[in-house]
């Protein structure tokens, strides 16, 4: 009786097709794992939207804004009248041309780099102080930090404005009181450095809290072992310091001084609220001095120009560090 055979290989197994698609249960598994693959790998992309969203809309369009009004002359005139007079890069040409611009730049660096060093120096002594104190001594040290650390920016102004005050501020008086009688009157307002020195002690008294608990959160996580082994290798304080804290610290000591150097070189209450930069103009910092041309003489091309030109000064200096910090990264690898 003949046998009727399904078509087979030479081989006589049956022939299988192996351009058809897998059907059935298996392929439904399969889709529907790649398509949680997809969704998987689109889902940190979809919570950074919103976060994306807002720096477009709060920081992108103002920022293109002010990159737009840097090349128009734009004063009271034109804003009375409805005028959009575009003059290219003349308040760039003239804002470069100025030496008081570059003097402005000169100042401010330095007066970052002060800030800075006395902020990281007295901010890391006092985080290694919380890391040694007992535990009552510690949350008291705290506290007095995060109090001096949360109060608002123009109401720690004022307070420091009425403790310098010429004729009743508290430190004439201590200092009168202490012997120093020429200092009963004193004007601390009236020189660049003595205003300097107030606004630095400012500054340095509000960041401080910032580097200290940061940098002692920051010592909790440095394992005790390593503390053991130097103590048996015979390393002194200084030996432990350096060769155990210290390491750990680098990586936190690199991002928070960046922080430091943005947030001094920007800061413009402080500044403008105890002197608005006096006296003569001679603490005008960039922010202050970018304030002043554009909404105080009414030049507004002008300030937006030299805003423009603060952030262009900002990043070279950062971008200097930065590059220092991924080649410090890069040997460690």
């Amino acid at each position: 009786m003949p046998v009727h055979t399904q078509g087979t290989d030479t081989a006589g197994e049956p022939a299988v097709h192996k351009d058809e698609a897998p059907s059935g249960p298996r392929a439904t598994t399969r889709g529907a794992t790649a398509s949680r693959g997809r969704r998987a790998a689109a889902a940190p992309y979809l919570l950074l939207l919103p976060a994306l969203l807002a720096t477009l809309i709060l920081l992108g369009w103002p920022l293109v804004k002010n990159g737009m009004l840097s090349f128009q002359n734009l004063n009271a005139r034109q804003l009375i009248q409805h005028l959009t007079e575009w003059n290219g890069a003349e308040n760039y040409q003239e804002a470069l041309g100025s030496p008081e611009f570059w003097a402005v730049v000169q100042r401010t660096v330095y007066f970052t780099a002060a800030n800075v060093v006395l902020i990281m120096l007295l901010g890391t002594l006092i985080g290694l102080l919380l890391a040694r104190l007992g535990r009552r001594m510690r949350l008291l040290l705290l506290l007095g930090l995060v109090l001096a650390w949360a109060m608002p920016v123009i109401a720690a102004t004022t307070v420091y404005q009425w403790l310098f005050a010429q004729r009743f501020g508290v430190v004439n008086w201590v200092l009168d009181k202490a012997g120093w009688h020429s200092m009963a009157d004193y004007n601390w307002l009236g020189t660049q450095f003595s205003t300097f020195s107030v606004v630095t002690l400012l500054i340095v008294w509000q960041s401080v809290p910032f580097v200290a608990i940061n940098l002692y959160a920051a010592t909790t996580t440095v394992p005790k072992e390593l503390y053991e082994a130097a103590s048996l290798d015979g390393a002194g304080s200084w030996t432990s310091f350096t060769s155990v804290t210290f390491p750990f610290l680098r990586p936190f000591l690199y991002a928070t001084t960046f922080l430091e150097v943005i947030w001094v070189f920007k800061a413009f209450p402080q500044i403008f609220a105890i002197n608005e930069g006096g006296p003569d103009r001679l603490t005008e910092t960039l922010p202050i001095y970018a304030f002043v041309e554009g909404v105080g003489n009414q030049h507004y091309g002008m300030g937006a120009a030299i805003s423009f030109l603060t952030i262009l000064v900002l990043i070279v200096i950062t971008s200097y560090y930065l590059r220092a910090v991924i080649k410090q990264e890069e040997d460690e690898l």
